[in-house]
């Protein structure tokens, strides 16, 4: 399973970098997110939810609270 992620992380960005070479010539390539929680996520419901929320137990939190 772990191949098969590897592989479509590797098509997705090929597909976006040939987008991005194609029709903005010029700039760089678009650096992939690695994981973790981002500062969006962090202003949306705070550090400690933002944190629970991107765990892998597919839990989602409200922005309300738990």
């Amino acid at each position: 399973m772990k191949s098969d992620l590897k592989q479509d992380k590797a098509m997705i960005a090929g597909a976006v970098h040939k987008h991005e070479r194609a029709m903005h010539p010029g700039k760089p390539m678009t650096k992939m997110a690695k994981g973790g929680i981002t500062s969006k996520q962090m202003k949306a419901v705070g550090r400690g939810l933002a944190k629970v929320a991107n765990q892998k137990s597919g839990r989602s939190v409200r922005k309300s609270g738990i």
